[in-house]
């Protein structure tokens, strides 16, 4: 069949061996063990109970554009108007139509790696040419961006997109670098495609990373794409939104049409609630908080192991000395000692030589976890 390719899912993978091998426990996937707000579930279960099952407005709920906008404004240093907010049934959602606004076949679209791959596969299904630069490992376990490496690869590029904070790497940039990524960018004519979903999971104090949204104007040639899976909880539930130039909502709202044509009223309501529950995020946030440190405490001293706790997201990204075939060690952690991890060289060759473990989980789940990865660990060096 003529069908268009792209690469499968690794941590798919290590996932289907993990659910078919008895008593493992999953630190692979994206997600936490909490439940979702109690806000949003029964906001959700009213608006079904109330009809609210109907076609809906494309754009999203005018309550919850209006919502989001405000929440951005007060969370960042530009106002955000309604008009410029696009709800989307997912962050992968909003994603992919930012893709399809900006991105056509034969266009160079450049990604920060190691990345998501769902991120890169987005531009490759619209016939892109996808070229990775990688974050550069610093000695104490931790990332940075060469800028000037930066500024070469975007000659001629038609899209950067920016994962701040990133998964897998928790790399997260400063204003500074973000003021240099905006400059470059606009100096080349390149879109940025910002990916924000991990904003709110920062552990330092503030309320939240360093954005686009800080810096750009409304007419910039800037996409900020962002999702309630993450800081709030509701990973199912698929809502996202976008925030997109000052007066282009319509043309956005056309593309939402034709990719996906809207989403759930119910859902939306969820949102709404969830957006309103100001403490669920705090909430979350110092729940990663500790399991960043359960799992800190879990690598600290493991010989071969270079790690750096995150600036922000959920996720250790764990160096592993002399690690080539990072899906194999993966794969023998489920199968062998009973913990999933997620394989590095899934997010790219960048990542290849890591591991992936979201921390995002209750004490007991990351204690037992982290035992079972510790000895995994010493009993696979050298495999």
């Amino acid at each position: 069949m003529d069908l268009t390719f792209i690469p499968a899912s690794r941590i798919v993978e290590v996932a289907r061996l993990a659910f078919a091998t008895p008593d493992v426990d999953f630190l692979c996937f994206g997600e936490s063990d909490r439940p979702s707000p109690l806000a949003a579930r029964d906001a959700a279960i009213r608006a079904l109970n109330d009809g609210q099952t109907r076609y809906p407005d494309v754009r999203g709920l005018p309550a919850l554009r209006q919502a989001l906008a405000d929440y951005l404004t007060g969370l960042h240093a530009n106002p955000v108007a309604e008009s410029r907010i696009q709800v989307t049934a997912s962050g992968m959602a909003a994603i992919s139509v930012a893709m399809n606004a900006v991105v056509r076949a034969g266009h160079r679209v450049v990604v920060i790696s190691p990345v998501w791959p769902n991120i890169a596969n987005a531009a490759r299904l619209r016939g892109a040419a996808v070229e990775q630069i990688g974050l550069d490992p610093t000695e104490d376990g931790g990332f940075r961006l060469d800028l000037d490496r930066l500024d070469a690869i975007l000659e001629g590029a038609r899209a950067l997109v920016l994962n701040s904070p990133g998964n897998p790497t928790g790399w997260t940039a400063t204003e500074a670098e973000l003021r240099a990524i905006h400059a470059i960018a606009k100096r080349h004519g390149t879109w940025i495609i910002s990916d924000e979903v991990y904003s709110r999971l920062v552990y330092d104090g503030r309320d939240a990373a360093p954005s686009l949204l800080d810096i750009a104007e409304p007419g910039d040639r800037v996409i900020v794409c962002n999702s309630f899976s993450k800081a709030w909880i509701m990973t199912g539930w698929r809502l996202g939104w976008l925030v997109v130039p000052g007066g282009t909502g319509e043309q956005f709202a056309d593309i939402v049409e034709a990719v996906h044509s809207g989403v759930a009223p119910f859902t939306q309501h969820a949102g709404l609630a969830a957006v309103r529950d100001t403490a669920t995020v705090a909430a979350f946030r110092a729940h990663c908080s500790a399991g960043r440190d359960l799992a800190s405490a879990a690598l600290l001293g493991l010989n071969g192991v270079r790690y750096q706790p995150p600036a922000g997201a959920f996720y250790a990204f764990v160096a592993i000395d002399g690690l080539r075939d990072s899906l194999a060690l993966a794969k023998k952690l489920v199968t062998r000692h009973g913990v999933a991890v997620a394989p590095g060289v899934a997010f790219g060759d960048a990542g290849e030589g890591y591991l992936r473990i979201c921390f995002a989980q209750s004490a007991g789940l990351m204690e037992r976890a982290m035992q079972r990865l510790r000895d995994g660990l010493r009993a696979e060096a050298g495999s």
